[in-house]
């Protein structure tokens, strides 16, 4: 099974995100090692989700799901 890929990881431009593999920009491991694969959201920007049909389900972040449990928590 893929890796899931994060939807909006802090430093997309440390990491190549052409296969499951996730290689450090500067150590290529997969392919002919020429160029990294760019996240989406660096070509996209951050709301990249927005533009197309990436075929996958999308899950509540963990930030988003603590701000939700806390705005609950201060209406009740």
């Amino acid at each position: 099974m893929a890796k899931k890929i994060p939807l909006h990881p802090k430093h997309p431009e440390r990491i190549c995100w052409g296969c499951d593999r996730y290689c450090p920009a500067a150590s290529l491991s997969c392919g002919n090692g020429s160029s990294r694969t760019q996240h989406p959201i660096e070509l996209l920007g951050d709301d990249w989700l927005e533009h197309g049909d990436w075929g996958f389900e999308i899950e509540a972040e963990p930030a988003t799901e603590v701000a939700e449990i806390a705005a609950v928590a201060a209406a009740n």
